[in-house]
């Protein structure tokens, strides 16, 4: 066995050696230049985070008016030490002294406690709300004047907070407006505190986020009975058939007939075979498509008239305890337009469920025509008595006959065409019935007139 050991430049290298087999461990240790280098570059990368984190810290806290007295002060200081300029001096003194009484605003720590509650997270377009909001100092030292930023959808509400001592509590009641259908997200809140000329400003954020659900407008509907389905729990028609539960009449045997529904008692009697006839009932099963494409409505408060007619016609379905299926086209990518289909089912759970999700239904170019969106609505939803095609006044007859033509010929098919201004009206073809309504309240009248 032999030791050797060589040493190279700045590396060390032991190798032992035994019967052929050789093991070499090295122990590297670096000297002179390299070590050097090392340690300039952990220095420089030390340097580096710090500079970044400084950045991170000044891009948040500088305001753009802090920005701009930064300028002046490099360009002021450049210029006495590069011509000599005694105003150069003095403006840059005067911005660096203006950013030096700003630090003081910032010191501190912002320890407040914020709660907003909402007196309801439910209202119909056109209504107001209220909010209680609280703002608690839970320092230990005194709070110094803040502003409390409140995002409100695409608005902001800035609620001013006053200098609160350690435990002092700063309420505040607040008046949301929703004039539009959707859903306004509330939050996340924001105290800044900064300076009174703006240069410094230091910010905390709450992430929480609420939701207020803003229902369109809906009236009261007569309630829907064409087209009812055979169910057990469902009224009785004057459709005489052989089995069902509602018992009508007693007629003579005829080939064919089961023999379940012979009546022994009164063969026995006359001595033929008789056949019991019970009165069919039935049950609706109503779906209501709306469509979402904006080249089919000529303004945005015609799409908000045809939600709002979709969303009264479902809420009386929903009241009546009807079978309810309310579809509309997904969202689909561009170039996935013409092969992929897809359509959105809102809930119908009940009342609410169904009016949160009227809330946040949006027009986009992404969708299906009306044709397509009838036709999966029809494979989707079996054995439907009455279907409800919500449409805009740019839809054509032609392309509702062949949305209508999709479904069996004993579904009860009627498309609603908004368009603000026009006069009401009823059309009658082989397929479907066209009612147009120039406002909301002439859904009501011209649902009776059709007779549905």
């Amino acid at each position: 066995m032999s030791d050797n050991t060589q040493t190279r430049g700045s590396y060390t290298v032991t190798g032992t050696h035994t019967r052929g087999a050789t093991v070499t461990r090295y122990a590297t240790q670096r000297t002179g230049i390299a070590a050097q280098v090392d340690a300039g570059r952990r220095v420089f990368g030390r340097a580096g985070a710090a500079v970044a984190r400084a950045g991170a810290l000044a891009g948040r806290t500088v305001r753009p008016v802090g920005w701009l007295l930064v300028g002046v002060v490099i360009l002021g200081t450049t210029g006495a030490l590069a011509w000599g300029w005694t105003e150069g001096w003095v403006v840059a003194v005067c911005a660096a002294l203006v950013l030096a009484l700003s630090v003081p605003f910032l010191l501190g720590k912002q320890n407040y406690e914020v709660s907003l509650k909402f007196e309801r997270d439910r209202v119909v377009a056109g209504q107001e709300l209220n909010a209680s909001m609280s703002a608690r100092n839970v320092g230990r030292r005194v709070a110094l004047p803040s502003l409390l930023d409140i995002p409100v959808g695409e608005g902001l509400i800035e609620a001013h907070l006053p200098l609160l001592r350690s435990g002092s509590v700063h309420a505040e009641t607040l008046t949301i407006s929703a004039p539009r259908r959707g859903v306004i997200a509330v939050g996340p809140m924001t105290v800044s505190r900064g300076d009174p000329l703006g240069v410094l400003q230091r910010d905390h954020t709450w992430p929480e986020i609420q939701h207020i659900y803003v229902h369109p407008v809906t009236i009261g509907v007569p309630s829907t009975s064409a087209g009812m389905l055979r169910d057990l729990e469902g009224a009785t028609t004057k459709t005489i058939v052989d089995s069902d539960l509602s018992f009508h009449a007693i007629r003579e045997y005829t080939p064919g007939d089961s023999s379940r529904h012979i009546d022994w008692k009164s063969t026995a009697k006359t001595g033929k075979y008789m056949i019991r006839q019970f009165e069919e009932t039935r049950r609706a099963r109503i779906a209501i498509a709306v469509d979402r494409d904006p080249e089919q409505f000529t303004t945005d408060d015609e799409f908000e008239t045809a939600v709002s007619a979709a969303a009264s016609l479902a809420l009386q379905a929903v009241r009546d305890g009807r079978e309810l299926n309310i579809t509309a086209s997904a969202d689909i990518p561009p170039h996935a337009r013409g092969v992929m289909h897809a359509i959105r089912t809102l809930p119908t759970l009940n009342a609410v469920a169904m009016l949160d999700g009227m809330s946040a239904l949006e027009s986009s170019t992404d969708v299906m025509p009306i044709e397509a969106v009838a036709n999966m609505t029809a494979q989707e939803s079996e054995r439907l008595s009455l279907v409800l095609l919500i449409v805009g006044s740019a839809t054509p007859v032609a392309r509702l006959r062949r949305a209508a033509a999709t479904f069996s010929a004993d579904t009860t098919v009627i498309a609603i065409r908004c368009e603000p201004g026009a006069e009401p009206s009823l059309r009658t073809a082989r397929e479907l019935r066209v009612i147009t309504i120039g406002m909301l309240h002439d859904l009501g009248h011209m649902l009776l007139r059709s007779s549905i």
